[in-house]
């Protein structure tokens, strides 16, 4: 009952639109009706404003973050359960019920899930040094390119070529490919503006 409460949550969590909520709350505005409209930090920062946007990058990092965080201190389960865990709130903020299932592109949500699945050393080791290079690559192509896409992009796809190169268990390297997956599927858009070159730089 608890493993079916926790990913019950995971997913309600994950659901919670910050963007929309913050946007709403500081200029009363909707964000899906301005920039690109993406309820993500990224439009809530040209939009709203950086503060505003920095703020929704923390808060959807912390709804992946939590709820695998949280878990190794509510149960003792199998490590394909602990990914569930994990990827519920990124389902959550992609797909979110408050929201006819229309929500954003996962990628803060993501690291954030990343990062709470790294603190269970005993169970993912090594998943740490693995998600610190795939954000090493995020940070180099965002500060060379400066486009938040492609840096998305390719952080996606180092992390499951990196969980591949430093052996991670099974369970980490299909996690990997799933969330390759939704975050390329999220950016199809911003891949045709890259080609076309009418993409916006940061």
């Amino acid at each position: 009952m608890q493993k079916i409460i926790l990913l019950f949550l995971s997913y309600l969590i994950g659901s919670v639109p910050f963007g929309l909520v913050i946007a709403y709350l500081v200029k009363g505005i909707d964000i899906r009706k301005f920039g690109s409209g993406n309820i993500g930090a990224t439009n809530v920062l040209r939009v709203v404003g950086k503060k505003w946007g920095y703020l929704v990058f923390i808060l959807d990092f912390l709804k992946g973050f939590f709820p695998p965080f949280a878990a190794k201190f509510f149960i003792q389960t199998n490590n394909y359960t602990y990914i569930l865990i994990a990827i519920l709130p990124v389902l959550g903020h992609i797909f979110p019920i408050f929201l006819k299932f229309k929500g954003g592109k996962g990628v803060a949500t993501s690291i954030g899930a990343l990062c709470g699945l790294s603190t269970l050393n005993s169970v993912f080791p090594n998943l740490w040094l693995v998600l610190l290079t795939s954000l090493g690559m995020w940070l180099i192509v965002f500060f060379v390119f400066r486009y938040v896409s492609l840096a998305s992009l390719l952080l996606g796809l180092s992390f499951f070529i990196f969980s591949i190169i430093f052996a991670l268990p099974k369970e980490i390297k299909i996690f990997s490919l799933i969330l390759f997956v939704f975050i390329t599927i999220r950016h199809l858009k911003n891949i045709k503006n890259l080609f076309t070159k009418k993409e916006h730089r940061f």
